[in-house]
C-alpha cells in the first residue's frame, strides 16, 4: 500500500478493504511434507519409519502448496534434518522443477546409507521465490547395512563354549563381544539379559549376573526386528572357584635365550586355557593347555603373565600375574642428533647412555673404530658416520655387544632457510601477520638436506625483504606485517662464515582494516511503495566495486543502487588485494500480518476510565480521529471517547492501516418495567448515562396502537411526566433509541400502576 498525503483517503481505502476482506499483497504457503504411500507397491500405505537396506530403498512424501504461482525458474527442494532433528546442515534428497504449476504432489527419495536415528524431520525449500517449509513430524530412519545374525563369545574370541554355557565364580565377571560384524565399534547394539533390555549400548558387554545373554544391532525401535540380527546365546552361571595360579615364583628374571615355560596350578580335567601378556591374549583358549612356553629368545618376551581356564568342571577363572624380566638385557641410547653439521674449523662432541652395570665401549667412524674412543662421549671434527658399541661386563647373564644408533656428521655445501606463518593465517583474511624463522637445513654436495635449527639458528645474521627489497631494521627471526599497504612477497636471507643463505617466499595478502556499511531507507518493499535505496558508508569513486543479492552480481557502476527485488544485499569493493565485503542487509516482502495490536480493534470501554491499544511491528505509527486529526504518534493510544479512529503503521515507505471502533460498556441495562404509581420509587424510566443527556441521542416512545407518545434528544430520565395517562392497571409501550438516524436501542417498557 502506497502512502498518501490524504489521511482521508487512507481512512475510505482502509475500511474498503475491511469491507472487501482484501490484501495488499499474498504470497505463497509452504506446507508441512508428510510420509505417503509407495505407488509402485500395491495397497499399501504411507510409511511410519523408514527401514532401507540394499535391497529396498524407495520412499515418498506427500508436499502441498498454495498460490500465487512460483517463478518459472524456481525448484522445489526436499532436504533432510539430522538425526535429532536440527536443520543447521541439511542434507537434499531430492530436487523437482516441472511442479511450479502442481499444488499436490509427491517427493521420491532413497535414504543415504549412513542414516541411522529416530528423529529425522523434512522440509520443503523454494527456490524462487526463496521460501522454507515447516518442518515435518518427526521419523525414525536407519540404513540397514548388516542384517545378519551376530555370534557372541567371551571377548569376541570366536570361540563358543559347549552348550552356549559360561561359568563364572563368584565375585568374577565375563567380557562378552560379536566376532563376525565388520567395522563393529560403528554400531549401537541392543543387549539383553533373559529378554530384558540392558541400558548398555557398546560393542562389549562385561557381566557378572547370571542369565541368558544374546544382542541385536539397534536399527531403533522399528527398524530393529526386520534387520534380523538376534544373536547367539550365552548362559552365564555362578560357580565355585577352584584357585587357578601359576606355578612358581610370581617375578622371575631370566637371561634372553633361557628357556621358560609357565604352568597352571589345576590340570588333568578337560580344562581350556587362555594365556594373557600384558592384559592381551597370547595363546588359546586351547583345551588342555595348561602350559605356555616363553621365547626368552625376542626382545620384548618381559611383561605380566597370566592364565584364565574354563570349562564344564569350572567356572571362568583368571590367575595372578607373573611377571617375568630379563636378566642380561640393557638398551644403548644416542644423546645427540641424528644430523650434524660441521662447519670448518668446528668440533662436535657425540655421546650415549646405557643401562648397563658395568658397560665399556668402542666408537667407529664409518664402520671402521676409532683408536683410543673407549667412552661414553667422543669430540670429533671430520664428516663422516659415527656410532658406539656397548659391551656389558658384569651380571649373570652373557650378552652380546649393542651398537647405538647411527649419527651422520656433514660438512655443508649450502644452507637454506625455511620461514612459516606463525599462528592461522589466510589470504585476505587476515588484518596482521607474523613470519618467523622455522628451520634452517645444511645442503651437501650431493643436495641432502639436514636440519641443523637448534645448532646454528642463533649464529645467522638475517635480513627480511620485500619484493626483493630489503626492509629497513627488520634484522630479527620474525617479523608482523600489519599494513595491507605492505603486502607482497616475504624472504629472509641470513649469512654465516661466508655462507649466504635464502629462505622460501612467502605471499602476504592483508585485509584492508576498513569497516563498510551499507544502510537504506527501508527494509520492507512493497508494491507502490517509495523506492529502497542501498547507500555506502564510503564514496565509490575511484573504486572497482559490485552490488551483490543472494550472492550474485546485480551492478557494478552505481554508488547507490535501488532495490526491486526481495533478498540479501552486500556491497564489495575491490580495489585492493583483497575485497572489502560489507555488513548484509535483508529486504523483506511487505506482509501485513507484521502489525500486530494486544487488543482487538473493536474496543469496550467503561465510560470515564481509558482503553489502551499498543501496537507493534512497524517502523512509526500515527493515529487520528473521526474527522482525520492526528491525535498520537506513538505505539500505544488511550482511547476514552466512543466513535471510530484510524492508525496508520508505517514499514518504511509501506503502510497498514487498521480502523479501531470505541465503544461504552453498558454499566447497567434498559429497564423494561416501571410502577408509576407515585410512591418515589420506580417511578420513572431511567437510561444509562451511554443514552441520557446526550444532544445526539434521541428517545422515542410510542404506545400499542403505535402512536407517537414521547420524543426528546437530550433525554433527562423524565418519562413519564404524570401518571394520568394510564388508565389500564397494566399497559406496554415500545422505545427507540437512535443517534443521527441510527437505532441504537429499541425494546418494551410495561407500565404498572
Amino acid at each position: 500500500m502506497k502512502k498518501s498525503s490524504s489521511t482521508y483517503g487512507i481512512l475510505v481505502l482502509a475500511m474498503a478493504m475491511m469491507l472487501l476482506g482484501t490484501s495488499t499483497m499474498v504470497a505463497q504457503v509452504l506446507n508441512k511434507p508428510i510420509a505417503a504411500d509407495n505407488p509402485n507397491l500395491a495397497g499399501n500405505s504411507a510409511w511410519t519409519a523408514a527401514c532401507a537396506s540394499a535391497n529396498f530403498n524407495e520412499y515418498f512424501v506427500n508436499f502441498t502448496w498454495s498460490p500465487p504461482l512460483v517463478d518459472p525458474s524456481n525448484e522445489f527442494i526436499l532436504e533432510l534434518s539430522d538425526a535429532y532433528g536440527n536443520f543447521g546442515s541439511p542434507r537434499e534428497l531430492a530436487r523437482l522443477a516441472d511442479k511450479n504449476t502442481v499444488f499436490d504432489f509427491e517427493f521420491e527419495f532413497a535414504l543415504p546409507n549412513d542414516i541411522r536415528g529416530e528423529g529425522y524431520k523434512f522440509r520443503v525449500r523454494s527456490t524462487s521465490p526463496a521460501k522454507t517449509s515447516p518442518a515435518s513430524d518427526a521419523y525414525p530412519m536407519y540404513f540397514i547395512d548388516y542384517n545378519l545374525p551376530l555370534l557372541i563369545s567371551q571377548n569376541g574370541s570366536g570361540t563358543i563354549p559347549a552348550g552356549g554355557l559360561i561359568q563364572i565364580c563368584d565375585g568374577g565377571s565375563v567380557t562378552l563381544k560379536p566376532h563376525n560384524i565388520p567395522n563393529a565399534g560403528t554400531y549401537l547394539y541392543n543387549w539383553y539379559r533373559s529378554g530384558t533390555l540392558l541400558p548398555q549400548k557398546t560393542e562389549s558387554i562385561t557381566v557378572s549376573t547370571p542369565g541368558m545373554y544374546y544382542v541385536e544391532l539397534d536399527y531403533g525401535s522399528i527398524c530393529s526386528g526386520s534387520a534380523n540380527t538376534l544373536s547367539n546365546t550365552i548362559e552365564i552361571n555362578n560357580g565355585t572357584s577352584m584357585g587357578i595360579a601359576i606355578n612358581g615364583d610370581s617375578n622371575v628374571q631370566l637371561c634372553p635365550g633361557d628357556p621358560y615355560t609357565l604352568e597352571a596350578s589345576i590340570t588333568g580335567i578337560g580344562l581350556t586355557y587362555t594365556w594373557y601378556k600384558d592384559g592381551s591374549v597370547v595363546s588359546g583358549p586351547t583345551l588342555e593347555g595348561s602350559t605356555f612356553a616363553v621365547n626368552t629368545g625376542i626382545t620384548g618376551f618381559e611383561g605380566s603373565y597370566e592364565v584364565e581356564i574354563s570349562g564344564a568342571s569350572a567356572c571362568t577363572e583368571r590367575s595372578s600375574a607373573v611377571v617375568l624380566t630379563g636378566a642380561g638385557s640393557f638398551e644403548v641410547s644416542r644423546q645427540n642428533d641424528e644430523n650434524i653439521v660441521l662447519l670448518p674449523s668446528q668440533t662436535k662432541t657425540l655421546s650415549v647412555s646405557t643401562t648397563a652395570s658395568s658397560p665399556s665401549y668402542q666408537w667407529y667412524k664409518d664402520g671402521s673404530p676409532i683408536a683410543s674412543a673407549t667412552t661414553s662421549s667422543l669430540v670429533i671434527n671430520a664428516i663422516g658416520e659415527y656410532y658406539a658399541e656397548v659391551t656389558e661386563n658384569g651380571g649373570g647373564c652373557s650378552s652380546g655387544p649393542k651398537n647405538s644408533e647411527i649419527t651422520t656428521v656433514v660438512s655443508p655445501d649450502s644452507f637454506e632457510l625455511v620461514i612459516e606463518f606463525i599462528g592461522a593465517y589466510a589470504d585476505c583474511d587476515n588484518t596482521d601477520a607474523t613470519i618467523s624463522l622455522a628451520a634452517v637445513k645444511a645442503v651437501s654436495d650431493t643436495g641432502a638436506k639436514t636440519d641443523v635449527t637448534s645448532d646454528l639458528e642463533s649464529s645467522f645474521a638475517y635480513q627480511w625483504k620485500l619484493d626483493g627489497a630489503a626492509i629497513i631494521g627488520e634484522t630479527s627471526k620474525t617479523i608482523t606485517v600489519s599494513n595491507h599497504e605492505k603486502n607482497g612477497a616475504y624472504k629472509l636471507d641470513g649469512t654465516l662464515d661466508g655462507f649466504n643463505a635464502v629462505s622460501n617466499t612467502l605471499n602476504v595478502k592483508l585485509s584492508p582494516n576498513s569497516n563498510l556499511n551499507i544502510s537504506a531507507n527501508g527494509t520492507v518493499l512493497c508494491e507502490g511503495g517509495e523506492a529502497i535505496t542501498l547507500t555506502s558508508s564510503q564514496s565509490l569513486a575511484n573504486e572497482t566495486f559490485e552490488w551483490v543479492k543472494d550472492g550474485q552480481i546485480v551492478d557494478t557502476s552505481s554508488e547507490s543502487y535501488t532495490v526491486n527485488e526481495i533478498g540479501v544485499y552486500q556491497l564489495i569493493i575491490r580495489t585492493s588485494d583483497c575485497p572489502i565485503t560489507s555488513n548484509e542487509l535483508t529486504i523483506r516482502a511487505f506482509d501485513e500480518s507484521l502489525l500486530v495490536l494486544d487488543k482487538p480493534k473493536d474496543l469496550i470501554i467503561i465510560e470515564g476510565e481509558t482503553g489502551t491499544i499498543t501496537a507493534s511491528g512497524a517502523d512509526s505509527y500515527e493515529w487520528f480521529d473521526a474527522n482525520n486529526n492526528l491525535i498520537g504518534t506513538q505505539d500505544s493510544y488511550g482511547f476514552q471517547e466512543e466513535g471510530q479512529y484510524l492508525l496508520v503503521a508505517n514499514f518504511g515507505s509501506c503502510t497498514v492501516s487498521r480502523v479501531i471502533t470505541v465503544a461504552y460498556r453498558d454499566m447497567f441495562a434498559i429497564p423494561n418495567v416501571i410502577t408509576a404509581n407515585g410512591d418515589g420509587i420506580n417511578d420513572l424510566w431511567i437510561l444509562p448515562n451511554t443514552y441520557s443527556r446526550d444532544q445526539n441521542v434521541l428517545v422515542t416512545i410510542f404506545n400499542e396502537r403505535g402512536e407517537q407518545v414521547f420524543s426528546q434528544t437530550a433525554y433527562e430520565n423524565n418519562w413519564p411526566q404524570s401518571t394520568m395517562a394510564f388508565n389500564k392497571p397494566s399497559m406496554i409501550f415500545y422505545y427507540k433509541i437512535s443517534r443521527g438516524g441510527k437505532a441504537l436501542k429499541q425494546g418494551t417498557i410495561t407500565v404498572i400502576k
